[in-house]
């Protein structure tokens, strides 16, 4: 593993010297907006009206658009829960924070960036599920509350803000359970109108499933609408607001993978006064470049050791460009997803490297007995497999790939057609290899494997929710 660089956060603080000059000071420095950064669970950027959606209502975010800056190319470090929010709140991809597969913290040694938000003033809250588990009791936090597992209303959220102390400026993440899984109980959708993305099987069944996934959805969205009129009564003065995800929706070729379907994520922000409404940054950004931003606007600055990079001048209009490309990593989910893979992706391609083809490609949707809500479709592609051509290529797909793939992201979106065999891309694909190498190398990627794997041609083995394996 290479040497990484040490990281520190210098913070610009004025000594006064002079009787008065703390007034003066305090008089000179601009004032630091509030900030309310609001995370959905599982919400995949296209199931939302702003970004395209016509069979899953979301008025909220319609509404959230409509005020600020829809992006369209925001990206999460991982497809889940765990590495994902931990690469937010530190701002450095899995590799160097040490939460590498899902449920496991950040190493100790890894500083949070919510600790240098206190530093520079800010009363820094979590309410619901912010970081994974219980791991919010590692970021030094002024205030924690609500269920590891998400919140599913905002009663927290106005006891806390009715409560608090307004003199200081106030950094919030809310994290609500919705659309995770278990979904709730459709009443309003009809499976029938849905629309199924092309790497579905269409099945009774996983439309019915469908439906409730929508209607997880639009639950996100009432939250949505609610915490948003909590801090327009209740946080004074300028205030940044964020919706954003943690990755995207169980369904296959979403979580858990790095197709764009999850690490490519809803992101609406509303500034009044500081960014102009109705309007869309196609600017690449991630989700660790959130808390160096936030620095930055409070004030501070932030050691170039960090992978999170500020985009501050994208939203005070300097620039309208950020970054070129961005990488992701899955390390794997208990034994249920043994399948690590790295990604790089610019704006137009995506390179995926599966660092194990002889590994079966699973998850809890194809391997858990106690999953809610996949596994009751997943039979049904199983059984449409034995008989239709086209469940049977979907199938084979999701368990079995390739060392390498590429995308042409704007002739195949969905991912569809690998291009890493097409003699046409060979120098495209040598470009992408040596660049993927190089950042897995500054990053101290091991390429670790967390869990047992299951090898192509043995037979699979559902886990039970107490770890045990039945065929």
């Amino acid at each position: 593993m290479i040497a990484l660089p040490k990281i520190h956060f210098h913070l610009c603080l004025v000594l006064p010297s002079l009787l008065g000059a703390s007034l003066i000071a305090a008089e000179q420095k601009p004032p630091v907006p509030n900030i309310v950064v609001f995370i959905s669970d599982d919400h995949g950027m296209l199931d939302s009206e702003p970004y395209g959606a016509t069979d899953i209502r979301t008025p909220n975010l319609t509404r959230l658009a409509a005020e600020g800056v829809k992006f369209t190319h925001a990206f999460a470090a991982s497809p889940s829960c765990g590495p994902s929010r931990t690469a937010l709140l530190t701002g450095l991809w899995p590799a160097r924070n040490g939460a590498e597969p899902n449920h496991k913290p950040k190493r100790p040694d890894v500083p949070g960036l919510p600790a240098v938000l206190r530093a520079l003033g800010y009363e820094v809250a979590a309410i619901g599920k912010v970081a994974h588990n219980d791991y919010a009791k590692y970021y030094d936090f002024d205030f924690v509350a609500g269920p590891s597992l998400g919140a599913t209303d905002a009663t927290a959220v106005a006891k806390y803000l009715a409560g608090r102390d307004k003199s200081k400026p106030l950094c919030l993440f809310f994290g609500t359970h919705y659309p995770h899984t278990p979904w709730l109980e459709n009443k309003t959708y009809d499976p029938a109108a849905l629309k199924l993305p092309p790497t579905f099987v269409d099945t009774a069944m996983t439309r019915e499933q469908r439906a409730k996934y929508a209607a997880s959805v639009t639950a996100a969205d009432r939250l949505l609408g609610e915490v948003r009129e909590l801090a327009k009564a209740h946080v004074p003065g300028d205030t940044l607001f964020i919706y954003t995800a943690d990755n995207g929706a169980a369904w296959p070729f979403a979580k858990w993978d790095v197709y764009d379907a999850s690490v490519r994520e809803p992101f609406i922000l509303v500034w009044p006064g500081h960014v102009k409404p109705a309007t869309t940054s196609d600017a690449m950004i991630c989700l660790p470049d959130l808390l160096p931003t936030f620095i930055e606007l409070a004030g501070g600055t932030v050691s170039a050791g960090l992978d999170g990079r500020s985009f501050a001048a994208l939203l005070r209009g300097a620039t309208a460009t950020h970054r070129d490309r961005v990488f992701a990593t899955c390390s794997g989910d208990g034994d249920f997803n043994v399948y690590p893979s790295r990604s790089l992706r610019t704006r137009d391609w995506k390179y995926i490297r599966n660092l194990h083809p002889e590994f079966q490609h699973h998850t809890h949707i194809s391997r858990s007995a106690g999953a809610a809500n996949g596994r009751m479709f997943w039979e049904t592609w199983l059984d449409a497999a034995k008989t239709d051509a086209y469940a049977a290529a979907v199938v084979h797909r999701y368990i079995e790939r390739p060392a390498e793939e590429l995308y042409d992201l704007a002739a195949d979106p969905f991912e569809l057609r690998n291009l890493a065999a097409d003699p046409r891309q060979a120098a495209r694909l040598a470009e992408f290899r040596s660049d993927l190498d190089a950042w897995m190398k500054q990053q101290g990627d091991t390429q670790s494997v967390f869990g047992k794997p299951l090898l192509l041609g043995e037979p699979v083995t559902i886990i039970t929710p107490e770890g045990a394996k039945k065929k």
